[in-house]
């Protein structure tokens, strides 16, 4: 097939509503990665929450997103994904609008009557409501209003949509926080997520349903749920796979801080973050090219292996390069890891289960957060606060990391689920 032709069938291929949705997935990432930039040192510099409450809380706002995305796709199912898209957005203007309205004076009587970390962490946990409904309608509809001989470029368009916007993000923040105050940080991301609001009304059409089988109740995905938690081997992978999303999070709870308290009060945080999703879009293909002919597992280990291993760039170079190339390295073991991660769950799921084991492949990301957001704020306190030696915050860190590796290696080698073994 010649380019001309391949560019007409993607001209041809998608539906308006694709194209909706998918360029809404560029300002929902942005607002939630934006916001994610600047939220640790706004809780603790702006609303003085110590070390140790701003890690947890920090934790929560990255962690409950990926628990509630479980359940997002039956309930965008039954309300319909226009209906569903348009309610996403809207709870999320509200969200992100409370989160930098956090100290604002006619928030006063609510953070009177209500202890602050329990408000704020009511607050942290709003905008998962909304992602958890945006994922499944966007995926969704890529599926629905892609013609089948491109729909895997649909879901490429997807993806890159997915990391301009995680890159963005970031961006926008820096620029927000310098110009505007870091509060406005979060109020520019409400402005976005609001602006697809309208955008999702005037212009999203509900495209029309596959002939398959109906999306399972929120009732079955409960069922589901059981099921794959009464397979010991799987939930075991998981478990010990969450090791690598405490190291992945550090740098959205721990690293802000501690440029900011460590190396400099007066760098560009969010300008730093930036750095992990420039170096995906960049180099995610070249890097899965390289890595083609590694077993899936082994790449899952490397990648952990070598997202471990980039804090201690920073811990022996505790210097705003330092702290680049840090992500630098994160961002490459994530590379490794990342799709073929996905491809051993997907073939370790027994047949008919392939959906329900691709929903629980996400809960170690939310479950990292979560712990991580606990253990990295108890960590930079006790390292960094009361023994003052904060390069030590990073050792112990990627210490996690590489017992996870040691840990996956071992699983590997002595559980040997029966579907790795025909697939490796």
């Amino acid at each position: 097939m010649s380019l001309s032709q391949r560019l007409d069938e993607i001209r041809t291929g998608f539906e308006w509503p694709f194209w909706v949705a998918n360029i809404s997935e560029i300002f929902e990432r942005l607002s939630y990665y934006g916001a994610f930039a600047s939220l640790a040192n706004y809780l603790h510099e702006k609303l003085n929450f110590p070390t140790e409450q701003t890690g947890t809380l920090t934790g929560i706002f990255g962690g409950m997103v990926w628990f509630l995305a479980i359940f997002g796709g039956a309930a965008a199912d039954r309300l319909g994904f226009r209906r569903a898209l348009s309610l996403a957005y809207l709870i999320l203007a509200a969200a992100y609008f409370l989160l930098g309205s956090l100290g604002a004076p006619w928030l006063a009587p609510a953070r009177a009557a209500i202890p602050p970390a329990i408000f704020v962490g009511f607050i942290l946990v709003l905008p998962a409501l909304g992602v958890s409904l945006v994922k499944p309608c966007v995926v969704g509809t890529t599926a629905r209003a892609s013609k089948e001989n491109v729909r895997s470029i649909g879901y490429s368009i997807y993806y890159t949509m997915v990391n301009i916007g995680g890159a963005s993000g970031p961006y926008v923040a820096s620029w927000a926080h310098r110009h505007l105050g870091v509060e406005n940080v979060f109020r520019v991301a409400a402005l976005s997520v609001f602006a697809m609001f309208f955008a999702v009304l005037l212009f999203f059409r509900e495209p029309k349903r596959a002939s398959d089988g109906p999306t399972p109740s929120i009732a079955e995905t409960l069922r589901n749920f059981l099921t794959v938690l009464s397979n010991p081997k799987f939930m075991l992978f998981l478990l010990i796979f969450t090791g690598y999303w405490v190291v992945f999070w550090q740098q959205y709870i721990s690293l802000p801080g501690y440029i900011h308290g460590y190396i400099s009060a007066d760098a560009d945080v969010e300008f730093i973050l930036v750095t992990d999703g420039l170096a995906v879009i960049c180099f995610t293909l070249l890097i899965n090219y390289l890595i083609r002919s590694i077993p899936a597992f082994d790449a899952v280990i490397l990648g952990t292996l070598v997202s471990s291993l980039s804090w201690l760039v920073i811990a022996f170079q505790p210097t705003i390069l330092g702290a680049v190339v840090s992500i630098l390295v994160l961002a490459l073991g994530e590379m490794i890891q990342a799709p073929r991660y996905y491809e051993y769950i997907s073939r370790l799921a027994p047949p008919g289960q392939q959906g329900t084991y691709m929903g629980f492949a996400f809960l170690p990301i939310g479950i990292g957060s979560l712990i991580g957001g606990w253990f990295g704020g108890r960590v930079m306190h006790r390292f960094a606060e009361v023994a003052h030696q904060p390069q030590r915050v990073w050792w112990v860190i990627s210490g996690v990391g590489m017992l996870t590796a040691l840990l996956l290696l071992i699983y590997d080698r002595v559980v040997k689920p029966s579907a790795q073994e025909h697939s490796s």
